[in-house]
């Protein structure tokens, strides 16, 4: 028996069949859960090295666990945000692309997602006991008084962005049951509130007229403003690092001050984000460009191994 080709109605029905309805589903759904931003989650295993537990099998299991549970809960929030701003995103030139405004994603399938999410990450934080849960509890807590109402108020909003960003510090130290250093937590406010005015700043040259309808915080920032305040937090950065390198607790720990050698590697890369924001702006904010910029990704590498090297080797 011959085998001619399908039927146009057996061909359509293939085409929308229920693998077809799935994907037409998953794809959108992980772009709203955008993986790119899970790189700023990587905090979560600041206190992993730092604490010379690289080597340590169950911490290691932990953290890469606490680093699961915060990409998730991050992932919900994101779709809480989108969820709740579509309509101003369609008016944005880059955000309307996203599913949820683009109305390739449905609104309860968003839903769904978020409750699975967020309770899958709230699950992994009692498995990894009371301290982190609180972490991840307040970190999800935190973010959806930002998404409600952080994000429309002056210089509240960048620092709530900030303190996200210390969260996953001490959820990373909860886990691998590591005392966080003070000095750590100086350099993950400062480099957090650098990353945060400078995604205000790009906001609002990408804007332009049209940046106080699109994000009503926005009037009452300028670029004078958010340069000063960029000013002010990449100085402190360089200097709380500077100085964390020279603690004498921090060279009692490791028992060695090479670890101010890897401060050049820590002014290139800064002053290379910002290169990329005042030199070469772009329709990317800058923390979403320095992903795809080679110089910035090998010095990045090249300041891991020095810190693991330095660290391990003392």
């Amino acid at each position: 028996m011959s085998h001619g080709p399908k039927p146009p109605c057996c061909s359509f029905a293939s085409d929308f069949g229920p693998s077809h309805r799935i994907r037409a589903v998953i794809a959108p759904l992980v772009r709203s859960m955008r993986p790119t931003q899970w790189t700023k989650n990587l905090f979560v295993l600041a206190p992993l090295i730092f604490g010379r537990l690289l080597g340590n099998a169950p911490a290691v299991e932990r953290a890469l666990l606490a680093l699961a549970a915060f990409c998730l809960a991050s992932s919900a929030i994101y779709l809480v945000n989108d969820i709740r701003d579509r309509e101003e995103d369609r008016r944005h030139p880059l955000k309307r692309r996203r599913p949820l405004a683009a109305g390739t994603l449905g609104v309860p399938t968003a839903v769904a997602a978020t409750v699975i999410l967020a309770g899958a990450a709230l699950a992994s934080g009692l498995v990894l006991g009371r301290e982190f849960a609180l972490s991840i509890a307040g970190y999800i807590a935190l973010n959806l008084l930002y998404t409600g109402w952080f994000k429309h108020v002056v210089i509240l909003d960048v620092m709530s962005i900030s303190f996200g960003f210390v969260l996953r510090v001490l959820g990373g130290a909860a886990a691998t049951g590591v005392q966080v250093s003070s000095w750590l937590i100086l350099c993950t406010i400062f480099l957090s509130l650098f990353l945060a005015f400078s995604k205000r700043r790009h906001e609002l040259t990408l804007l332009a007229d049209g940046a106080t309808e699109q994000r009503r915080v926005l009037y009452h920032y300028s670029p004078a403003f958010l340069d000063q305040m960029i000013n002010v937090v990449t100085a402190s950065s360089v200097v709380a690092y500077a100085l964390y390198t020279l603690a004498p607790e921090t060279v009692e720990k490791y028992h060695t001050q090479h670890l101010v050698y890897t401060l050049p590697l820590v002014l290139f890369g800064i002053f290379r984000y910002l290169y990329l924001m005042y030199q070469l702006p772009g329709e990317r904010n800058p923390t979403e460009a320095i992903l795809g910029d080679p110089p910035f990704l090998i010095n990045m590498v090249l300041w891991g191994l020095a810190v693991v090297w330095i660290v391990y080797q003392a």
